[in-house]
């Protein structure tokens, strides 16, 4: 109860409230980014703006120059002296790069004595020259640069600095010019283009053009203290002129954009608004590109201010609005619990009672001092367990002679179960044993009289087969492997019939007993199966220690031994195979050997399946499913066993578990095994060992 109570009370403080800090601080978070965002925006237009009106002005001034009295005079009367000394004050006044006098042709009239070629292309130039004023942005390589004046070509080398982040580049240098190229057209007083004067401002190393920007969109007041406003004008993604610090009093020329902020902006055309890394920090960050005369994008116009003051800022906030908020939920956290601790108390007090009561004390709550409804529980409660006491020793003694009339009850019932199960195990059993016993009975009497009437005529076939063979000799030659196979398959016949006369009587084909040493049989079995390796491949390795004799027939252990091999040598299924045997001592019991193969192997369902008669995983025509069950049967009956391990692919074990001295089985326990055989299911002795050899 006393933390329900808490929970409850605290639960406003302990959960709501974080959770509205949470969301303030993100919200917070958000909007307070969501605004510089929005300013970095702003100034990225207003620093457009302030662009596009200086290209203006500049085409404006060469304007002026060209409608001008005095030039219009120097012209006329080709005044050139004049002319240049007039294009010399207004380019040192104004700050262009080059300004020049050109004809209707674009060359310049300077050169025109020293047949020298100074035209450089430009749809600017072509309007201008149709009497149409244009400015706009180009860029000028060296050998555009060369044809206006070979010192302005050696002022651009800038080297390129690595930065990070930037686009992997082979380039070192950045030898062109970025050029607010101003074309104004002069006409004579008939209103035809008769020249055009030609202006260039480079914006390489041009910082009065960025702390112009800068000044007019970061001027005092619009950054908190330690941020700085800045902004630069790249060639591709290198910056030609800005007043991001690249070191305290050294600006960062040669430097590179991003790899991030190039793609988006110059390979897909794109503004950037966000956060980006600039040079040596985190800047938030607006660029455009820059777009030329010709529509391609040359470059970039970026506008940003350092992020790191506006972040501490806003984590200081955010510290300072979490710092009020444990305040207050520590404060209202302490009045919870004092307010609440003259319920707990009683409470409290009645909890220990019940946990005693629980662990068998008697004891009691007492006099409580409060008169509210917890007090009066107290009381009724300290009643009902005197009431409960007095009913618990009653409910004992009843307890105590149910208890001995359930113990009385239970056992005569365990009793009469326990009889009824041993009565219908027996009757499960007789009832598979006789149906066992009639299938093996009806299948001797057809056993015995299908083989009466096999062998019969087999035998006259192998008569007549040798008859034929005696008499035609030589001429038998064409047909003599027919003849062979017709022999070989009436032979099959025979070990058919007797294979199925000695599953359906067993006792009629039992041999002799006497002392047999394993070993010897193995060694002797191996002859068996020799001519078996036309078919497949394979090795046989003996591994030999059992040094007991068992008794047992010789033949039928020879049969078990050669079934076994067979059935491995069949498992190679025509590959290269090993097959082991192996004999050891069994304990003080007998002995054990097995017969291991690296074949296909068998999953559980064929493993269940393996001893039942008429089952064989061999191909159809290349056995009779007899020759386990008849092998597993032989074991059982001199108190033996077989089992078998096996997994797909890797092979299987074939153990055979024999007794020096057998312990014959009777008929039922024989038909009992075969029953458990065609079940699928293998018992082995209580005392045989669980692994296998090796």
């Amino acid at each position: 109860m006393r933390y329900k109570l808490l929970t409850l009370v605290l639960f406003p403080i302990v959960l709501i409230m974080p959770i509205a800090l949470v969301l303030a601080i993100y919200w917070g978070a958000n909007a307070t980014y969501d605004q510089l965002y929005l300013k970095v925006n702003t100034d990225l237009s207003v620093s457009h703006d302030i662009f596009r009106r200086m290209r203006q002005d500049y085409l404006g001034q060469v304007g002026n120059l060209t409608e001008s009295y005095a030039f219009r005079t120097a012209l006329e009367e080709q005044d050139y002296a004049s002319i240049e000394a007039q294009l010399l004050s207004l380019k040192t006044g104004s700050g262009f790069s080059y300004l020049r006098l050109l004809d209707q042709h674009g060359q310049d009239v300077q050169a025109r004595s020293a047949e020298q070629s100074t035209h450089i292309p430009s749809p600017s130039l072509d309007a201008a020259l149709q009497g149409e004023p244009r400015v706009g942005v180009e860029i000028f390589s060296q050998a555009d640069l060369k044809l206006l004046s070979a010192d302005l070509a050696q002022q651009y080398h800038l080297p390129l600095i690595p930065t990070q982040k930037a686009r992997p580049t082979k380039r070192t240098i950045e030898d062109r010019a970025m050029m607010i190229r101003a074309i104004h057209p002069v006409r004579d007083l008939s209103g035809k283009v008769v020249a055009v004067v030609d202006g260039g401002v480079s914006l390489n190393d041009n910082f009065s053009f960025v702390d112009t920007i800068s000044d007019l969109v970061y001027g005092p007041g619009s950054l908190p203290e330690g941020s700085i406003g800045t902004v630069t004008v790249f060639i591709d993604d290198v910056r030609i002129t800005t007043n991001v610090p690249l070191r305290p009093g050294e600006r960062a020329l040669g430097t590179r954009v991003s790899n991030e902020v190039r793609s988006k902006v110059l390979d897909e055309g794109e503004v950037w608004i966000d956060s980006a890394f600039v040079v040596n920090d985190w800047y938030l960050s607006a660029y455009e590109p820059i777009i030329d005369v010709h529509g391609k994008r040359i470059g970039m116009l970026y506008a940003g201010f350092l992020e790191k003051p506006f972040r501490n800022e806003l984590w200081k906030a955010l510290a300072i609005l979490v710092l009020l908020f444990l305040i207050l939920m520590g404060i209202s956290s302490l009045l919870a619990v004092l307010g609440a601790k003259s319920i707990f108390k009683p409470l409290e007090t009645m909890s220990r009672v019940v946990r005693a009561t629980r662990e068998g004390e008697a004891r009691r709550i007492g006099s409580v001092a409060s008169r509210d409804e917890i007090g009066e529980l107290a009381r009724e409660f300290d009643a009902m367990l005197d009431l409960l006491a007095e009913r618990n020793q009653q409910i004992q003694a009843w307890a105590d002679q149910l208890e001995d009339k359930v113990k009385e009850r239970t056992a005569e019932l365990q009793s009469k179960n326990q009889d009824l199960q041993r009565t219908i195990r027996a009757l499960r059993e007789t009832r598979q044993q006789l149906v066992i016993a009639e299938k093996l009975a009806a299948l001797g009497e057809l056993t015995a009289g299908v083989a009466h009437e096999i062998n019969n005529p087999t035998a006259v076939m192998l008569g007549n087969l040798d008859v034929i063979t005696a008499e035609l000799g030589a001429a038998l030659q064409p047909v003599e492997n027919e003849i062979k196979l017709v022999i070989e398959q009436i032979y099959r016949i025979r070990d058919i019939v007797n294979n199925l006369l000695q599953y359906s009587r067993p006792d009629e084909y039992a041999g002799y007993l006497t002392h047999v040493d394993v070993n010897s049989v193995v060694e002797h079995t191996l002859a068996l199966v020799r001519h078996l390796r036309k078919k497949s491949e394979f090795e046989i390795t003996l591994d030999l220690q059992a040094d007991r004799l068992v008794e047992i027939n010789e033949q039928e252990l020879q049969q078990v031994l050669v079934n076994l091999v067979v059935n491995a040598i069949h498992s190679l299924k025509g590959r290269v195979g090993v097959i082991q045997i192996l004999s050891r001592n069994w304990s003080d019991k007998g002995i054990q050997f097995q017969v291991k193969d690296n074949g296909s192997g068998m999953d559980d369902n064929e493993m269940g399946r393996i001893f039942n008669p008429f089952y064989s995983t061999k191909q159809q025509g290349e056995g009779t499913g007899l020759g386990l069950s008849v092998s597993y049967g032989l074991m059982r009956r001199y108190g033996g066993n077989i089992t078998v391990e096996s997994e797909v692919g890797v092979g299987s074990c074939f153990t055979v578990w024999l007794l020096c001295v057998p312990v014959m089985a009777s008929d039922e326990e024989t038909i009992e095994e075969q029953l458990q055989s065609m079940h699928g299911q293998q018992e082995l002795d209580e005392d045989q060992p669980s692994e296998s050899l090796g």
